[in-house]
C-alpha cells in the first residue's frame, strides 16, 4: 500500500507540474489542434489549442513507476522490483501512445485534421498488439503463472473457454487474435470518447481506479496466500504491481485533468487516447478480467456502439441517421446540451458502469466463497 501512495503521489505531481510546462513548449512551437470541419461548430473556437498532452501522462506513468520501485528498493533491498506484467503493460501503453504521437505530429506538422492514413495506423497498432500478445504468454514465475493465459476470462479464467482446445500453437494464434480484438476495441473506444474537454480523462480515472481496487483484492486473495479464500482465490501473476500501475495512471490523469477540464488548456490527442486505451486493454488481459471490461469500460462501449449504429443505419437506410451526430456525446451537444453538462452526465454514466463492474467482480467472489 505504501508503494501505491508513493506512485500515485509522484504521478500526480509530475502531471500537475509537467503539463503547464509542456503547454508552454507546444505554444512556442505553434503545435495546436486542427478541428474537423464536419464536427460541431462550437468546437471551432478550440482550434489552435495545444495537443499531444498524452505525452505528459505517459511520461508521468513511466517516471512514477520506476521511481516508486527505486524508493521501495532503497527502503527494503528485498522488495520485488518491476514485474513482467507491469513491464508488458507499459510496453503496450507506450507502444500505442507512440502510434498516437506519430498521428498527432503529422496533423500539426502538416496543419490538417488528418494524421496517419488508416492502413499505416492499423499496421502499427497491430504490430504492437501482436508483440504484446505473444510476450504475455511467456515469463512464468516460480509457481508457473504467466502474465496471461489462453483461457477467456470474466472475473477469472473460464476453464471451458480455453482457446488452446486445438493444441498449443492454435491456442497461441487464437489468443493473439482475441487479444488484438480487445486492444482494438479499447483503443478505439477511448479515442472516440475523447472529443469533449475532460470527458475521456475523467472516465478513465474511474476505470483505472477500479483496476486499482481489483488488483489489491486479487493480491490479498491470491491462490497460495495466507488469506486465500478457497475456490475464490485468484491466479493472477502480479496483481499488486498491476494495482500500482492502475493507481499511477489514475493519479497522472487527475493531474492532467486539472489542465484538460473545460475550457481545456491542452488536449490529450491520439497520443493520450491510444495510450490509455492500450493500458485499459492491458489491465483486462493481465488481470484475467477480459469480458468484465465491457462493464467497467461501459461508457467506451456505449460511445463505440453509437458510431457503429450510426454508420450501419446510414448505409442500410440510404442516408438516414439515428443520431444527430456520432459519437454519442456530439448528438447531445447538437440537441442543445452545454459541453460541461454532457461531460458531467457522461462521467456519471461512467461511474455507474464502473460500479456495476466492481459489483459483478465482488459478487462472483462471494458466490464462490
Amino acid at each position: 500500500m505504501i508503494a501505491l501512495l508513493i506512485g500515485a503521489g509522484v504521478a500526480l505531481l509530475v502531471a500537475l507540474i509537467g503539463t503547464p510546462l509542456f503547454i508552454k513548449f507546444l505554444v512556442a512551437k505553434s503545435y495546436g489542434q486542427f478541428i474537423r470541419d464536419d464536427g460541431p461548430t462550437s468546437h471551432h473556437t478550440k482550434r489552435g489549442t495545444p495537443t499531444m498532452g498524452g505525452t505528459v501522462v505517459v511520461a508521468a506513468v513511466l517516471v512514477s513507476y520506476f521511481v516508486t520501485h527505486l524508493i521501495m528498493w532503497m527502503m527494503n533491498p528485498r522488495s520485488p522490483g518491476p514485474s513482467a506484467s507491469g513491464l508488458l503493460l507499459l510496453f503496450l501503453m507506450v507502444g500505442m501512445g507512440f502510434v498516437g504521437f506519430l498521428d498527432d505530429f503529422i496533423k500539426i506538422s502538416n496543419k490538417r485534421s488528418l494524421g496517419l492514413n488508416a492502413r499505416a495506423k492499423l499496421i502499427l497498432q497491430a504490430a504492437v498488439g501482436i508483440i504484446f500478445a505473444v510476450l504475455v504468454l511467456q515469463f512464468p514465475n516460480e509457481d508457473g503463472l504467466r502474465p496471461a493465459s489462453t483461457q477467456i476470462s470474466l472475473v477469472r479464467d473460464i476453464p471451458w473457454l480455453d482457446l488452446a482446445f486445438g493444441g498449443t500453437i492454435l491456442g497461441a494464434i487464437l489468443f493473439v487474435v482475441w487479444s488484438n480484438l480487445i486492444i482494438t476495441a479499447a483503443t478505439n473506444g477511448v479515442n472516440l470518447t475523447d472529443g469533449l474537454d475532460g470527458l475521456a480523462a475523467g472516465a478513465s480515472i474511474m476505470v483505472f481506479g477500479a483496476y486499482t481496487i481489483m488488483g489489491i483484492w486479487q493480491n490479498n486473495q491470491a491462490c497460495g496466500s495466507p488469506k486465500e479464500a478457497g475456490s475464490g482465490c485468484y491466479q493472477v501473476r502480479d496483481p499488486m504491481d498491476l494495482a500500482l500501475l492502475a493507481a499511477i495512471l489514475s493519479a497522472a490523469l487527475v493531474g492532467f485533468l486539472w489542465w484538460n477540464t473545460s475550457p481545456a488548456k491542452i488536449f490529450m490527442g491520439d497520443t493520450g487516447s491510444l495510450a490509455i486505451g492500450g493500458a485499459v486493454a492491458g489491465f483486462a488481459i493481465l488481470s484475467r478480467t477480459e469480458l468484465l471490461l465491457a462493464f467497467i469500460g461501459g461508457l467506451f462501449v456505449l460511445i463505440t456502439l453509437s458510431v457503429i449504429i450510426q454508420v450501419g443505419f446510414f448505409k442500410l437506410s440510404g442516408g438516414k441517421r439515428v443520431f444527430k451526430m456520432a459519437p454519442l456525446q456530439h448528438h447531445f451537444e447538437l440537441k442543445g446540451w452545454a459541453e460541461v453538462t454532457v461531460v458531467v452526465r457522461f462521467w456519471i454514466l461512467a461511474g455507474l458502469f464502473v460500479a456495476a463492474g466492481l459489483g459483478i467482480f465482488y459478487a462472483e467472489w462471494v458466490v464462490l466463497l
